[in-house]
């Protein structure tokens, strides 16, 4: 024991053990931890999302709490070493390991069958907590526990544990690439969660061994009283650890949201940001680094100059070229700031408040994106305002000593304010000159500024705001952001037709025209975008009308500008069902649509993810089921799997017709839509419409389904509907297991398809 006057210690009861078996001990358990802690993320994120429409906010709020809840258990880390001795620490830990044991198998929480309409993401940090929180937290401890306990032995490398930190998060970097590589594919949602159950009693146990060898190590009880009479980091040490923490976590929320939400919500596109996370702690905290950090110090301005570039240039459809660059900026900026974390980490006496403040940081930037953002900007302003702080997390930013330079920087200010005003109120004539002049100078910018971080930042910041104060000036109208995403209304040209159009992230949601040709002689308003008169859906409903001879029951699953409506007549019925309650305000709103108050003021429009709401509806009800709820260019896969045909066709009348939107830019939505219809005896045509000659109107893929040949009906007469048979190389969906890898590398493969 500590002598509180003199600092002896007992002498040591116990022998020396090896240094190979401490070494794979301790190696071993906050691998698998690690492992456990990082595979589980997207496990039980994905179980989550058929409760809320698989928008990809599930995935940022998801990462807030990860981030808080490992904050908490670095908290309890802390404590730990610092306040008990260790033999209670070892016993009060293993306690902890053993009661999160009462959670498992993991599991959706009772009482959390369905979100309610407002506060969306505190219910759903509720209901990680309930089903997750304790043996998340247990899990989260290990990394600096494990650590601090081996920096007690008498290892070699004991005085120096940050290499496990490396360790720790190889195996969650590995874990990840793992899960939409291997596991996803393989393994159907409940076996993973019983292989997980497996892992984490494998883990108790090898932590117990972890204890055992600490309490027999000889300089155990001397290193403890040094962590004790260590001093805690001053304040100015602790901040920068918290803010070059900060910004990394804000922008993995923040990237994560961006590259997400125009393919899917899923594993897939979630792990892929946060192993680059994690592996920048990985290479950053290695004893040899592979990358420099002063070849990340290169690069970073540079990355972040084409990010720039493409936030301004945004019709650029590129995937591989968007999500790639976006991705490298984000992977380098986390070098640089963790490369400065490892420069300036303490002795291993505070490493324990170290891991806390790096912690606290990650939570707060993770906080900062996902929920305070959110409800403070009415559109995702946080990406390029986190783009511009990721150069003053630079190593060399101070504020200009010469009132020269410092006039000058205020000047550029006022200048780049100026210029906002003028094209705020006047607009300006060419979209492409505006966006060549003021990102040409970058180039020039990012070459003579890169050692200088803060007018570097202050150009990129001139940039942004000249960009989007130009999208403000030509014809924005309105931007509101609820928990499903952004959606824009403004005011713009088709080729020489003025139009009002609805954005949900990069993807137009409906399209009304502003000419004099807007109105047709019923003075309904004409359909335009995806849904022209010859569009794949249009035809569909005629077809249902046509086959029943009687007005019709549709059901439309995704309401976006209500545009469907106008193809209805007098006396069919009309039920949208619309998650997002945003969406549903703008399009009743006349001032911004009129298909719903011109062409079917009495539909009506239900609340909440389709999946919950549609099984209120009676069954063999509706003549037509519409499937059209993609949010931006994402789909939400819960809505294509075999219980969910399942669904539709409990609510589909006797030959009915379900028919599908799968336009999709990156994924080969048909074969999954076939394979699903034919497990459930429908058979499935498809139809690519050509390009339009009108340039209001869009290019549309969808899928139409039946019991026999015979439901097509009136169908086969409107266009080419030819069978799309199910293959045998894709895999059935269900709720219990789904994969996007197969249709996005078919999309690459074949490219556009012909049209």
């Amino acid at each position: 024991m500590v002598d509180g006057n003199a600092g002896s210690v007992a002498p040591s009861r116990a022998p020396l053990v090896r240094p190979a078996l401490l070494l794979a001990a301790y190696g071993s358990s906050i691998f698998l931890s690690a492992a456990l802690l990082f595979s589980v993320e997207p496990l039980f994120a994905k179980l989550v999302l058929p409760i809320l429409g698989g928008t990809s906010s599930v995935w940022s709020v998801a990462l807030v709490f990860f981030q808080v809840a490992l904050l908490a258990g670095y908290v309890y880390a802390h404590l730990l070493t610092r306040h008990l001795s260790a033999l209670l620490a070892v016993a009060v830990h293993l306690c902890l390991l053993c009661a999160a044991t009462l959670a498992l198998p993991i599991g959706i929480a009772r009482g959390f069958a369905a979100p309610p309409a407002a506060g969306t993401e505190y219910w759903l940090i509720g209901l990680f907590s309930v089903s997750l929180g304790l043996p998340f937290v247990a899990l989260a401890a290990n990394a600096p526990l494990l650590q601090a306990w081996f920096s007690r032995t008498a290892h070699a490398d004991a005085k120096d544990p940050y290499f496990l930190y490396a360790a720790s998060n190889a195996g969650s970097f590995l874990a990840l690439l793992s899960y939409p590589l291997l596991i996803e594919p393989l393994a159907r949602s409940s076996q993973q969660v019983h292989a997980w159950s497996f892992g984490f009693y494998l883990l108790i146990g090898l932590v117990a061994v972890c204890g055992v060898l600490l309490l027999q190590s000889p300089l155990e009880e001397r290193a403890r009283a040094a962590e004790k009479l260590a001093p805690a980091p001053e304040a100015r040490e602790a901040l920068g650890y918290c803010l070059r923490a900060a910004l990394p976590s804000a922008m993995l929320v923040a990237v994560t949201a961006h590259i997400s939400t125009d393919v899917a919500a899923g594993p897939l596109l979630w792990v892929l940001p946060l192993a680059l996370y994690l592996s920048s702690f990985v290479l950053a905290f290695q004893s040899e680094r592979l990358l420099s950090h002063a070849a990340c110090l290169r690069a970073q301005p540079y990355l972040l100059a084409f990010a720039v570039l493409l936030l301004v240039f945004s019709g650029l459809q590129n995937l591989a070229l968007g999500v790639g660059v976006h991705l490298a900026a984000f992977f380098v900026t986390g070098l640089v700031c963790h490369g400065e974390l490892a420069r300036r980490r303490p002795p291993v006496e505070q490493l324990t408040a170290f891991y806390l403040w790096v912690a606290f940081g990650g939570a707060l930037g993770g906080v900062f994106a996902g929920l305070v953002a959110p409800h403070v900007f009415s559109w995702p302003v946080e990406y390029p305002i986190l783009l511009v702080l990721a150069l003053l997390c630079r190593p060399g930013l101070y504020w200009p000593g010469r009132a020269r330079v410092r006039a000058q920087v205020v000047a550029g200010v006022l200048a780049v304010l100026v210029v906002a005003l003028l094209v705020w109120r006047f607009g300006v004539a060419s979209d492409r000159v505006f966006r060549a002049l003021i990102t040409l100078p970058l180039v020039f910018v990012v070459v003579e500024w890169r050692r200088e971080p803060l007018k570097l930042a202050l150009a990129f910041a001139s940039v942004l705001l000249l960009h989007y104060t130009d999208l403000g000036a030509n014809g924005h109208v309105r931007t509101l952001r609820s928990f499903f995403g952004v959606h824009k209304i403004y005011e713009t040209r088709l080729g020489n037709v003025p139009v009002r159009a609805l954005m949900h992230g990069t993807t137009l949601h409906g399209v009304q025209r502003l000419d004099a040709s807007a109105l047709d002689s019923e003075g309904k308003p004409a359909p335009s975008s995806y849904y022209g008169p010859n569009s794949p859906l249009a035809r569909s409903i005629r077809a249902v009308q046509l086959n029943q001879g009687r007005p019709v029951r549709v059901a439309v699953v995704g309401l976006g500008t209500g545009t469907l409506a106008c193809f209805t007549r007098p006396g069919d019925a009309l039920d949208f069902y619309e998650i997002d309650g945003v969406v549903a305000e703008i399009a009743r709103d006349s001032r911004n649509f009129e298909f719903l108050a011109r062409c079917k003021p009495e539909s009506r429009i239900t609340i909440g993810d389709a999946r919950l709401t549609i099984q209120s509806a009676p069954d063999a009800f509706y003549d037509l089921i519409v499937i059209d709820a993609f949010s931006s260019d994402a789909i939400p896969i819960h809505l294509l799997t075999l219980e969910a045909m399942g669904l539709y066709l409990e609510k589909l009348a006797p030959q009915g017709l379900i028919a599908l939107h799968v336009t999709s830019q990156h994924l080969d939505l048909p074969p999954v839509v076939a394979r699903v219809a034919a497990s459930q005896g429908l058979i499935t045509r498809v139809q690519y419409s050509p390009v339009p000659a009108d340039r209001t109107q869009f290019a549309s893929d969808a899928a139409v389904l039946a019991r026999s040949d015979s439901d097509f009906g009136a169908l086969l007469d409107l266009g080419s509907w030819p069978k799309e048979a199910p293959s045998p190389d894709q895999p059935l969906w269900t709720d219990d297991y789904s994969n996007i890898l197969g249709p996005i590398l078919r999309k690459l493969r074949a490219g556009a398809r012909p049209r």
